[in-house]
């Protein structure tokens, strides 16, 4: 698909903000009854003025900031006019001309290394109402909205058309989530907190949009079928008009909805109950309150704790998990040398640590779709289960069993080990099953001295099933080559 041009339009509701946009509405409406979180100005009622929430354009320009944005010296709130039902006011207040920030760029990385995306835009503008169409959008009788989302802080965050892939799209909406997720700006497992507008094109073709995607699997479905649509109309001599399409995530296909608008469509024109507003001072302030973001994070874990950088870019992904394998890793003990001046070493090595989190931890929590924060596997318990194992008093596969006890039921790593009988076996222990193992199987050592490589991996596997995964791997292979050569 070298020939794909992607452009993304992602939405983001800032909805860790206590109040709407422009009124002072709840933005806890999640669980709520409908239309139970609004006023007259959410509703555009006649006579009802909107009054900025500053500390939304505050959240903007932090996310502005992250993604190397140039904040503009004034910013101005237009009117954006189209009739359709989630539109109380018959006109979306957003941003045109004077946008809250412009030029900006983002890496991430694809199958080729590092790539930058530009960032060609950050507005700010009103989420409309929520419309349900029961049976879906295409069947539909009827259709019901909720105006408890009508009037809830959006950031709009426009790229340049310079993602190559189906792919690259989704890494991207996956590197802007950890982002936003460590700017505390926003709730990304609410539903509606990101939607996505993707508009692609191939060479040789007009571009189509791709509307209201709600998930990031979703982006990459809906564009790898509308990139397999497009080739197969431009196989055939078919020409690609700009549309607006609408993607259909239980059947997997991509439905047109209209002819694409342009801007002039929309009679932007500025919002007269909202001056301009100069915002450009803020910035200095608000650089101070950017916490480390991913990318200066993986830079410090590998240089502080030595972690693979593979590693370092799993953990940091989440800023949950980051925050978790910080604190198993800051775990430490006191020592005092001679000249009596404390040090501090750590229990666990934070190379065993990262790859136990990555490898394990991680897709132990994703199959069970939980998160770490919260879950009853706290960080005392990992530091447990890994200070156990490193010193041998169980083994990988008990360690994997505990871990996953803790997460279905609770409980203590110790009495779990305790109740199932988990524990290494040691070494004289693991010899005499060796010896046993070796004189049980003439044959396959006679493979082995044939210089047969399955022969060694047959003879470990019998002595670890004989232990029941009690010996220690180094263990048994030391003690079959050893003996085994002795042959």
């Amino acid at each position: 698909m070298n020939n794909v041009m992607i452009g993304l339009e992602v939405h983001v509701q800032l909805n860790k903000l206590k109040s709407k946009l422009f009124c002072g509405c709840s933005t806890d409406y999640q669980d709520e009854e409908p239309n139970t979180h609004t006023c007259p100005v959410c509703l555009g009622l006649p006579g009802a003025l909107p009054v900025v929430n500053r500390k939304a354009v505050e959240c903007g320009i932090k996310v502005a900031l992250a993604l190397n944005c140039e904040v503009l010296e004034q910013t101005l709130f237009y009117r954006k006019n189209y009739f359709y039902p989630d539109l109380p006011k018959g006109f979306q207040i957003s941003q045109y001309d004077f946008p809250l920030a412009v030029n900006g760029k983002m890496s991430i990385e694809t199958d080729r290394g590092e790539k930058i995306i530009r960032i060609n835009r950050v507005h700010m503008e009103e989420d409309p109402a929520r419309m349900i169409h029961e049976g879906g959008i295409q069947y539909s009788r009827h259709s019901l909205i909720d105006y408890n989302r009508s009037g809830m802080a959006l950031l709009e965050i426009v790229t340049e058309p310079d993602l190559k892939s189906p792919k690259e799209a989704r890494r991207f909406l996956d590197k802007l989530r950890s982002i936003l997720e460590y700017l505390d700006v926003f709730n990304g497992d609410l539903e509606g907190a990101m939607r996505v507008d993707s508009n692609i094109s191939l060479a040789g073709g007009d571009r189509a949009e791709v509307k209201n995607i709600s998930s990031h699997k979703g982006v990459e479905k809906a564009l790898s079928y509308e990139a397999t649509r497009q080739k197969n109309l431009l196989r055939r001599n078919i020409k690609i008009i700009q549309e607006t399409r609408h993607y259909d995530e239980e059947r997997g296909i991509t439905i047109s909805m209209r002819t694409k608008e342009g801007e002039e469509d929309y009679r932007y024109f500025p919002e007269p109950d909202l001056p301009p507003m100069s915002v450009k001072s803020w910035t200095e302030r608000l650089k101070d309150e950017i916490p480390e973001l991913p990318d200066a994070k993986i830079r410090r874990f590998v240089e502080e704790y030595g972690v693979k950088e593979n590693h370092a870019r799993s953990l940091t992904s989440d800023i949950e998990i980051a925050d978790y394998f910080e604190t198993v890793c800051k775990s430490s003990i006191c020592t005092i040398p001679r000249q009596k001046v404390v040090r501090r070493a750590r229990e666990i090595d934070p190379n065993m640590a990262a790859s136990w989190i990555v490898d394990v931890l991680k897709g132990e929590l994703n199959y069970r779709e939980m998160k770490i924060e919260g879950s009853p596997l706290t960080e005392d318990k990992t530091i447990k289960i890994l200070k156990d194992l490193s010193s041998g008093k169980i083994t990988e596969k008990n360690a994997v069993e505990i871990i996953r006890e803790i997460l279905d039921n609770g409980g203590d790593p110790e009495e779990i080990a305790r109740r199932r009988g988990f524990g290494r076996l040691d070494r004289s222990e693991t010899e005499i099953l060796v010896k046993k193992v070796i004189e049980e199987n003439p044959k396959v050592v006679e493979d082995y001295h044939k210089k047969k490589k399955r022969a060694l991996n047959f003879l470990v596997g019998k002595v670890m099933a004989l232990s029941k995964g009690k010996s220690a791997p180094k263990d048994v292979n030391e003690l079959l080559e050893k003996y085994l050569c002795e042959d």
